[in-house]
């Protein structure tokens, strides 16, 4: 009778050893309950509480990724977009996130989706489409502020990933594009030429003022002109070039 008693007591004690043991990781801190009041948190390893008295909620540390579902949202300048986007967040109060919110999971997620509907409504497309980067900024702060304190809960990073603008909004802009990319070559097209017009005044200047410049000038033409085929050249004497130079100057002076 003295051994069945001593194998139960053990059974029994094993039982609730058994059901006292829990293993924390590494990544997760563990949040315990005593009688429903907080008594603790507990850290990586094996930690033993009270059965039926104690509970244990485990809380993970690491960065959780949660894709927000695509929001259509009306900015500042009356425009209907479409967009997505990632938050990053991570428990860094483990206390907090237990006793002071239900599901900070679902909670952050809902928080993001009304902040980015509300950030995006005051800014403009223009914005929204080159300055991504500020907006991003914003919205993590704003979440951050809502969240660390009261929840534990540190929004790490907030991006949009994708904005879809209407069909209309986009041949608009590919048209404005199309328009700036031949404004640009118009405004190259001219300042070539200018360049050009400046460069002959400066070679005209410099003719007239030497002489021998002209005579140069001219076996240059001829040597050019006779590697073309079928051309028939006839030379001018120089002395006839030199002498009709001054007077083609003054004619041109006059007029």
């Amino acid at each position: 009778m003295d051994t069945w008693l001593i194998v139960l007591i053990i059974i029994v004690a094993l039982v609730l050893l058994a059901l006292g043991t829990r293993i924390v990781k590494q990544y997760e801190r563990g949040v315990v309950l005593r009688f429903g009041r907080f008594v603790g948190v507990r850290n990586p390893g094996l930690n033993l509480i009270i059965p039926i008295v104690d509970r244990m909620i485990k809380v993970s540390l690491r960065v959780v990724t949660t894709v927000l579902e695509p929001q259509e949202v009306i900015t500042k300048d009356n425009v209907t977009v479409k967009v997505d986007a990632v938050v990053y967040f991570q428990a860094i109060d483990p206390m907090k996130a237990v006793i002071n919110v239900e599901d900070y999971k679902e909670a952050i997620i809902q928080l993001a989706l009304t902040t980015m509907r509300s950030v995006l409504g005051q800014s403009d497309m223009d914005e929204l489409l080159a300055h991504r980067d500020q907006i991003n900024l914003r919205l993590r702060q704003i979440i951050d502020e809502q969240t660390e304190a009261p929840w534990g809960v540190r929004a790490v990073l907030v991006e949009i990933k994708d904005v879809l603008l209407p069909e209309a909004m986009q041949r608009a802009m590919a048209k404005q594009a199309e328009a700036e990319r031949e404004k640009r070559g118009k405004v190259i097209h001219a300042q070539g030429e200018r360049q050009a017009a400046e460069t002959l005044a400066e070679a005209a200047k410099i003719i007239q003022s030497q002489p021998a410049a002209l005579q140069l000038r001219y076996l240059q033409t001829l040597v050019e002109m006779s590697g073309e085929r079928n051309s028939t050249i006839i030379p001018l004497p120089l002395d006839i070039i030199t002498a009709l130079s001054p007077k083609l100057n003054q004619g041109q002076a006059q007029q």
